[in-house]
């Protein structure tokens, strides 16, 4: 409505004594002039500029006569005013131009510019005017002069000995009648029936009164705080006078009249403002409403603020501002929401928490159109250690312009069919629909918080689309336009303002003519003549049609009221322009879409249609007359009617019509006459005329029936004309703004699948609902109301306190006002159920389901409910909850809602909620069918302070069962610490985060910190410390390892390591490595040592075959095939393998590849380690060849640094550490100087297509580790086949030398490899050239199997060691029983790759693990 902007700004009257400091301010009837009092001085102000005119300075000795000066009043035409004194004289001023045609203040131009051309009016814009004040006259009541009055041709004055005089302004001695109070009857009402009784006191007077002109009385505030309406029975003032009064209010102060709403608000020492209406029909005066300041908004000053001392109505009647007796400032609109009070927030408090003095105000008045408020403060004791100099520019008296920016719809609230919020101030426009570019594309606006739910082109046609919805909540910040300097110059102040269905055009109207704005092309239109601008005054608002601006105007020179259609797109001119002539001055005007509406000051409404008409290049708009309706029998005076709307709204929902096709026609007109919403229906009750039968232009329109009343104290109406087979109900709805009472929306109601509606139901409905912004705007399809809220920065700190305590900038806070929205959608759901409608309640959220904060909709109803009725005190004899619940159940986010609600509201209430929507477990196994675990894990932490410890364990398992099942690892993580804080008894907090031996982060492969051996040391005497866990998260560890946290449950881990195990059990029972692999490295679960205590049980291979095709399919790795040219082909015996893959990995290269290894070995040492490492082991050297070893240094060259197929694997170390630099043209070049053959080229590209991807690759090789590790041997020969890397068998076989392997294992792989090979046979026979390759192996082992089973009898003991050891290391097993070359090698490179793997995980582990994601790569 009104919006406080900036700082204040302060004029500097003329410095004097303290005695002589301005108390008064008063403007005259057309806020052109203020008069301001001084004890002995009278002082004239222009507005604009905001200068000084002319102070009249009363003598020494007529002042001691007359005594101090005490109000004014200015006569309507503003040529006089007269002064009332403290010694009971009237003096009259008469006001002259001084100089004939000379001003006080006069601009000065270059020379040649635009503005020294002749304008008519030109000079009275822009300068101040010189004026005299003359004392014509002087009149004595001989009584203290409590109140002055202007009454049309005559001056009401009030005196304290109780009587009302009545002077002409003119003659004043013929026309005095003096009208004593004591014979002015009082009553109730003004039913003749009762006789009224007198006021009956001597010393009664009246203390306050003011004129109202709608009413034709004057209310009236009297001495004892008695307030009243005094008004004549006939037509003039004369003896004859009648009173009303209400009974209750006796502590009145002051009064204001609001002449357009029929309002009264009286001030009360209470420091409330009771604000009354008179009744039509009894003449009683009715309590409208009050403007108070709550408890709770302002807790330590809502009692404490003395009497109300003044109250002020805004020129355009659509706010009120208030002050009281020890200062502050509100500001509400008119019917009673508050808009602003400075006693709280930066108004109240400094930056440090200190409390200002409020700003106390003697008086004040409204400028011009309600951009400024012209306030003379009171002063505040100053402190002592202000300089002089300050204090006198302190003492100095001042006067403070307050800046506002308005709402257009105060103005012209034609725009309420709009979906944009415009705000108009003294020389700017505030928009909330954006830049023009993004209107046009939604998408590019980098702020919108909401998706765009219709994403509409500017340029296309069809202009009743309304905007995307990021365009018009985006952000909080306002595009601004700036108005036209050249056409304020002469047209100050802007008086309406309009913007177009798009958001792309705005028309601004000033004191003559208007000018439009297009904010595509950021540029300013105006009149091309000005004496075409001067001649015309707007007086009815402007509204837009399509391309076209139509308003209402009085052409000065030919005296006539015109209606005006311009064309945006052509000149400015007359000459384009469609003028139809009107019979009397329009008020109001309107737009539905091709009818205009328009209200006159005779009361009549005149309908007409608008069609655009093209004769040849010219492009005009055609206006013809349709209906007039007469509105004189309903409408006491025009300027009562505060809109008027054509609407396709009616009390019938087209459902019963007779005609369906014309239920979104203009069916009804909305008048709101003075807050009363009137309603006129077109009256279907005659005979109805077929469509066809007539010819379309001659159609004759429905009569309308007589007025219905809607809804009362009404500011704002919304509706639209847009249809929506989809969300009928919001579409065909009427929005109402009630003041302090909110919102009401009147909606319509659809029986379902279109039956017959009863006749007994309203097909409408009237429900209200609160909300906490002030509407200015409804966005129909989106639910939302669009508002604006004033917003204060403090800027005290920039001011050291005792420089400037009374800078503007500390005593006010900097004053913005910012866009906000509000969802109603809750509000109306819950409306509906409290009245049983509970089938359109759905209909209508069914309908709005599709809204992305839907789901908040439902949160906040059921909420709001829950909060209400949970905390009520008394009773409720029928709640809503069990309703609200039920309504929720139908919707699939029933769960999320319930327990978001709950989760949102304090514990006490849980009982309350759950009471109605259903015990917690129920819903919790509702959502583990549902398969929604996060919903579910909140409902956990619900049963965990509902239930006992043992439900909520019981119901965790479940959820981490299912979780792990799932891969949710997220919630895995969450799961199992909540379980072990179940377990500790600590169940209300997380459990404490474990001491971590160094600070490192948590991560995936914790399992592979401090595991590396130094090669300088023998494997046997490692510290047992270089085996424990680093355990940062909360995470199970195996039994071997570190344990959570000292004082921690053991039986709780156990627990929760006995779920992980049978979990990782049934993952290698459905040969899920890939799986496995995930959930180790995610949970940080202890694979190595479990894999080792399950060697022979769950880790056992049952059947390779099965396995193999299992991991081709989990790991996405192609099954070989022959290559046609295989044989006899060069690669055959793995010559030049190396380069095939080399050329991959250098394709996938990898992040690592400057990563340093740190372990404790120089540099000679770590190179050394790893040429010793290269024969037998080395991968890319085919064992099968003789020439192995003698091949190897041809190698070394291209295997540059940072190969990353060595993470994780213990067979693939490629890694030369002596090549600091590794450059990866060395491949190019190695690749280059071999001479390939087209087969030789075939096969490297059959090499290629039969690996599969290298992520799964290196994953496969991570496997391959851990089984190696843990003694695996069976796993790692299936995955060696996959890989199909003879290496890795004969490294099994190798290790399997040694005296601890199980023969049972053996004797599995030995079946298993026959199997594989029938099963290669018949179904796969790309596998077979790779068995033949491993054939050797194979005999050998076979030879191993028969040897080992003498041995094993004699080894019970060793056996048993093996399966029950706490860390078990297949390096250090081998390393004590067999002194080997080849085993000691091995368990070296072993440790010194994990040892990288280590360092790799560390490195990366905080940025790939914490998100849930995994990847064995670690890339």
């Amino acid at each position: 409505m009104y919006f406080l902007s900036g700082w204040p700004k302060r004029l500097l009257c003329a410095p004097g004594s303290p005695a002589e400091a301005p108390f008064h301010i008063q403007s005259d009837p057309q806020r052109a002039f203020f008069a301001v009092l001084a004890p002995a001085r009278l002082s004239i102000w222009y507005s604009r500029p905001s200068v000084l005119i002319v102070t009249y300075k009363e003598p020494a000795k007529s002042s001691t006569q007359f005594g101090s000066y005490k109000q004014t009043e200015w006569r309507p035409d503003s040529t006089m005013i007269a002064v009332s004194t403290a010694n009971g004289y009237i003096l009259f001023f008469h006001i002259i131009s001084s100089r004939g045609d000379k001003y006080l203040y006069e601009p000065v131009y270059p020379k040649g510019s635009p503005q020294m051309k002749g304008m008519p009016h030109f000079k009275e814009e822009q300068c101040a005017p010189a004026l005299n004040l003359e004392m014509s006259k002087i009149l004595d009541l001989q009584a203290p002069i409590m109140s002055l009055q202007s009454v049309l041709e005559d001056l009401l004055v009030a005196t304290s000995d109780g009587f009302l005089h009545l002077i002409h302004w003119e003659g004043m001695t013929n026309g005095r009648k003096a009208i004593n109070l004591c014979t002015v009857p009082f009553s109730v009402d003004l039913q003749s029936s009762r006789v009224g009784s007198f006021l009956g006191f001597t010393d009664v007077h009246i203390r306050d009164m003011e004129y109202c002109a709608t009413l034709d009385g004057f209310a009236v505030v009297f001495n004892d705080g008695k307030v009243g309406f005094i008004t004549p029975v006939s037509s003039r003032f004369t003896a004859e006078l009648h009173g009303v009064w209400p009974q209750d209010v006796v502590d009145g102060t002051c009064v204001a009249i609001n002449n357009k709403y029929r309002l009264m608000a009286f001030g009360c020492a209470s420091g409330s403002v009771q604000v009354y209406t008179i009744d039509n029909t009894t003449g009683a005066m009715l309590l409208s409403h009050k403007l108070e300041l709550t408890a709770k908004q302002y807790p330590d000053i809502w009692n404490k603020t003395g009497a109300v001392k003044l109250i002020r109505w805004s020129p355009d009647n659509s706010v009120v501002i208030v002050t009281w007796e020890y200062g502050g400032l509100s500001l509400w609109s008119v019917f009673g929401a508050q808009l602003l009070c400075t006693l709280g927030g930066d108004f109240a408090y400094r930056s440090d928490g200190t409390k200002k003095d409020p700003l106390k105000i003697n008086s004040m008045s409204w400028g011009a159109e309600g951009y400024h408020l012209w306030v003379i403060s009171g002063f505040t004791s100053q402190p002592t250690d202000i300089d002089a100099d300050i204090r006198n520019i302190i003492k100095q008296p001042s006067i403070l312009l307050f800046q506002f920016i308005k709402s257009v719809l105060t103005v012209n609230p034609c725009m309420s069919n709009q979906e944009q919020v415009l705000l108009q101030g003294e020389d700017r426009l505030y928009l909330n629909c954006g830049e023009a570019s993004q209107a046009q594309n939604p998408k590019s606006s980098s702020h919108s918080q909401l998706k765009p739910s219709r994403e509409k082109s500017p340029f296309t046609d069809g202009g009743f689309e309304s905007q995307g919805l990021s365009t018009l909540l985006g952000h909080r910040h306002w595009h601004v336009v700036q108005i036209s300097s050249t056409y304020l110059e002469s047209n100050w102040p802007i008086r309406f303002s309009a913007i177009d269905k798009l958001g792309q055009n705005i028309a601004v109207v000033g004191k003559f003519g208007f000018a439009h704005y297009s904010l595509l092309t950021k540029k300013w239109k105006l009149f091309g003549n000005i004496t075409q601008e001067q001649n015309m005054i707007v007086t009815g608002g402007l509204a837009w049609w399509n391309d076209f601006m139509v308003l209402a105007c009085y052409n000065i020179s030919d005296r006539q009221e015109e209606l005006r259609v311009y064309l945006r797109t052509s000149n400015l001119d007359n000459a384009f322009a469609h003028v139809t002539k009107a019979q009397a001055e329009t008020l109001l005007l309107s737009v539905f879409r091709d009818m205009v509406i328009v209200f006159r000051a005779d009361c009549s409404i005149c309908l007409y249609s608008i069609e655009r008409k093209s004769d040849g290049s010219n492009t005009t708009a055609g206006i013809q007359v349709l209906q007039e309706v007469s509105m004189s029998r309903y409408i006491p005076h025009p300027f009562l009617v505060v809109s008027v709307t054509l609407t396709s709204v009616s009390t019938e929902n087209g459902i019963t019509l007779k005609m369906p096709q014309q239920a979104r026609d203009a069916e009804s007109i909305m008048l709101n006459l003075a807050g009363q919403l009137i309603m006129m229906q077109r009256d279907r009750s005659g005979p109805q005329i077929r469509e066809k039968d007539s010819n379309p232009n001659q159609r004759k329109l429905l009569p309308f029936c007589p007025p219905v009343v809607l809804a009362q104290s009404v500011e704002n109406v919304w509706t639209t004309c847009r249809a929506n087979k989809q969300k009928r109900h919001l579409l065909e709805a009427l929005w109402l703004s009630c003041g302090g009472a909110g919102m009401k929306v009147w909606l319509p109601l659809f029986p379902r699948d279109h039956r017959k509606p009863h006749s007994f139901l309203s097909q409408r409905i009237m429900l209200p609902f609160h909300i906490n912004i002030y509407p200015l705007a409804v966005l129909f399809e989106d639910a939302l109301v669009l508002g604006a809220v004033n917003d204060t920065l403090l800027y005290d700190s920039l001011y050291t306190r005792n420089s400037a305590r009374e800078h503007l900038e500390v005593l006010f806070p900097f004053c913005v006002v910012e866009r906000t929205s509000q969802i109603y959608l809750h509000h109306i759901l819950r409306q509906l159920l409290v009245r049983n409608l509970g089938e359109q309640a759905l209909l209508l959220a069914q309908s709005c389901a599709a809204l992305p904060y839907f789901p908040h909709v439902l949160e906040l109803m059921l909420h709001e409910v829950l909060e209400e009725e949970a905390t009520s005190r008394e009773p409720i004899p029928d709640p809503l909850l069990p309703t609200v619940a039920k309504f929720i159940t139908e919707f699939p986010l029933f769960l999320q809602t319930v327990v978001h609600c709950a989760r949102k509201t304090e514990y006490a209430l849980w009982n309350y909620l759950f009471a109605a929507v259903g015990n917690p477990k129920d819903l919790f196994e509702e959502c583990l069918m549902a398969q929604d675990l996060d919903t579910a894990a909140s409902y956990l932490i619900i049963l965990q302070n509902m239930e006992v410890p043992a439900v909520s364990r019981q119901h965790a398992t479940l959820l981490f069962n299912t979780a792990l099942e799932q891969g949710k690892w997220d919630l895995c993580r969450h799961m199992i610490r909540f379980l072990k804080a179940i377990g500790s008894g600590d169940s209300e907090t997380p459990p404490s985060t474990p001491t971590a031996q160094e600070p490192s982060s948590s991560g995936g492969f914790e399992f592979f910190r401090n595991r590396s051996i130094s090669l300088s040391q023998s494997a046997e005497n490692v510290p047992p410390s270089k085996f424990s866990l680093q355990k940062t998260l909360s995470m199970p560890s195996g039994p071997s390892g570190k344990r959570w946290s000292k004082d921690s449950d053991c039986a709780e881990n156990m627990y929760i390591d006995m779920m992980l195990w049978r979990h990782a059990r049934r993952l290698l029972e459905d040969v899920r490595l890939k799986d496995l692999g995930c959930f180790a490295a995610q949970l940080g679960f202890e694979l190595i040592s479990w894999l080792c205590k399950e060697r022979t049980r769950a880790a056992r291979v049952d059947n390779f075959v099965i396995a193999l095709k299992r991991l081709h399919k989990d790991f996405l790795w192609p099954l070989p095939i022959i290559p046609a040219s295989s044989i006899n082909s060069p690669f055959k015996n793995g010559k030049y393998r190396t380069v095939g893959e080399q050329l991959l990995k250098s394709q996938a290269a990898n992040p690592f590849l400057s990563l340093e290894i740190d372990t404790g070995i120089s540099n000679i040492q770590r190179s050394q380690s790893w040429f010793s490492n290269i024969g037998p082991t080395h991968h890319e050297t085919d064992t099968a060849s003789s020439h192995g070893p003698q091949m190897q240094d041809a190698f070394l060259s291209p295997l540059s640094k940072g190969d990353e197929c060595s993470i994780g694997s213990a067979t693939d170390l490629t890694e030369s550490s002596s090549m600091v630099d590794g450059d990866w043209t060395m491949v190019d070049e190695n690749f280059s100087t071999l001479s390939l053959t087209q087969s030789e080229l075939e096969h490297i590209s059959m090499e290629l297509a039969s690996k599969g991807p290298h992520k799964s690759q290196v994953q496969l090789r991570y496997l391959l580790h851990i089984f190696m590790e843990a003694g695996c041997l069976d796993w790692c020969i299936v995955i060696g086949l996959i890989l199909r890397e003879s290496s890795i068998i004969s490294q099994v076989l190798t290790i399997s030398q040694s005296s601890e392997v199980d023969g049972e294992m053996l004797q599995n792989i030995k079946t298993g490899l026959h199997a594989v090979d029938r099963w290669a046979s018949t179904d796969c026979p790309g596998y077979k050239p790779f068995l033949n390759i491993i054939k050797p192996q194979l005999q050998k082992l076979s030879e191993i199997t028969e040897e080992q089973v003498q041995p094993d009898a004699f080894q019970p003991a060793a056996m048993g060691k093996t399966s029950e050891q706490t860390s078990p290391r297949a390096e250090e097993n081998r390393g004590s029983s067999c002194h080997g070359s080849i085993a000691q090698i091995e368990a070296g490179g072993n440790s010194v790759v994990s040892r990288k793997e280590e360092d790799i995980t560390s490195g990366d582990e905080e940025e790939h693990f914490q998100d849930g994601t995994y990847d064995c790569s670690v890339s």
